[in-house]
């Protein structure tokens, strides 16, 4: 029979050293236990599948699928798992995509172990859990709403395709990255262009500069 007053938790991450950093973190916690972990978005969903937890702490670039396919997939199967995205991307990058995917939580992985551990317990509580940067960011988004920016018009995989062009990767390289074909990462090249009204990488890079897409 489950305990109620014990959280678990599944990390899904594909370096190992991050993931025995989280687990050591939260190897300090009473009421947070570390019940799976996966490497890959094809385990992650297998685990989800297969075992009941409370909290899916989840990286946002897994290398077999993107975190926020993942995302969607999960809450779409098992709608009662509190999700909180883990990234080492800007926070206003994926923030509002993620959260309007269904995550509970998005943190940067720099965040301090004290952020991690009351963001686990804030989800688990059936809250949402964001910092002062996202909270800013979503602010801004609802002000601006209604002007609806171009790269907002992209698929999710169309936008990591675009920001990975404007962080200066080449085609293949994006392709080996998200393991996917170089016709695909072409394909999504094409469109990101299309929607964008962009005529080349050039272009695509200022626009992800002007608008802070990119570092």
């Amino acid at each position: 029979m489950k305990d109620h007053s014990i959280i678990e938790v599944v990390i899904a991450d594909d370096h190992a050293i991050v993931r025995e950093g989280l687990k050591q973190i939260l190897a300090d916690t009473k009421d947070i236990i570390v019940r799976g972990e996966a490497e890959t978005g094809l385990g992650t969903i297998k685990l989800c599948r297969d075992h009941e937890f409370d909290v899916l702490l989840l990286d946002i670039s897994l290398p077999d699928k993107s975190g926020l396919e993942i995302l969607k997939q999960i809450k779409k199967e098992q709608p009662a798992i509190s999700v909180v995205m883990l990234t080492m991307h800007p926070e206003d990058q994926y923030a509002i995509r993620a959260l309007k995917a269904g995550a509970s939580g998005y943190l940067n992985k720099q965040s301090a172990p004290k952020e991690l551990v009351t963001a686990i317990r804030q989800v688990a509580s059936g809250l949402k859990y964001i910092n002062a940067s996202v909270a800013q960011e979503l602010a801004n988004h609802i002000d601006d709403e209604h002007q609806i920016n171009l790269h907002e018009t992209l698929s999710d995989r169309e936008y990591q395709t675009m920001t990975m062009i404007a962080s200066g990767k080449a085609v293949s390289d994006i392709a080996k990255e998200l393991s996917l074909s170089v016709k695909t990462i072409s394909e999504y090249r094409s469109r990101v262009l299309l929607k964008m009204k962009l005529k080349n990488n050039a272009e695509l890079t200022h626009y992800a500069i002007k608008n802070q897409l990119i570092e």
